[in-house]
């Protein structure tokens, strides 16, 4: 799962799955209203044209993408996904939302659910996206030190 977990990475992760829960047009197929397609637009303020335009310019999916990626290409695509790595996805993580693959995620969701996951259904989406940041967001708290009541009281 993500190499650097933080609050903004999880708000990215909320705010895409809030975005089409409610309004964004969705469409696997297309590079910039797919799964990774909706976060690119959260994490950059691009439009899904401007995506999808970038990503025409070199072959592939996102996949293929991911794997084709070198950050001191120049592309315009590969710099969408320099602002997802700096947030701290890894391309794993991406490849993964593509297909909904990432196996701590799909063993969060309910058994019921989790085998009827389909990678290019919104709903299955927005509910990936939600599962995998509640379990950063539970990741990221178990990583607080919380101080024990000796702490608290005044010397």
């Amino acid at each position: 799962m993500t190499s650097r977990i933080s609050l903004p990475l999880i708000q990215a992760l909320r705010n895409t799955a809030r975005r089409l829960a409610t309004e964004a047009p969705y469409q696997w197929g297309h590079m910039g209203s797919c799964n990774c397609g909706h976060l690119a637009q959260t994490i950059t303020h691009l439009t899904k044209a401007e995506i999808h335009a970038r990503a025409l310019q070199r072959y592939g999916d996102w996949e293929r993408q991911l794997v084709d990626y070198c950050p001191t290409s120049g592309l315009p695509f590969d710099q969408t996904i320099d602002e997802m790595l700096a947030l701290g996805f890894s391309r794993q993580d991406l490849t993964n939302l593509e297909k909904l693959g990432d196996p701590a995620v799909r063993q969060a969701i309910p058994f019921e659910r989790r085998n009827a996951l389909r990678h290019n259904q919104r709903d299955d989406v927005v509910l990936y996206l939600r599962t995998w940041a509640d379990l950063l967001e539970q990741r990221l708290l178990a990583a607080v030190p919380l101080a024990t009541a000796q702490e608290l009281v005044p010397a």
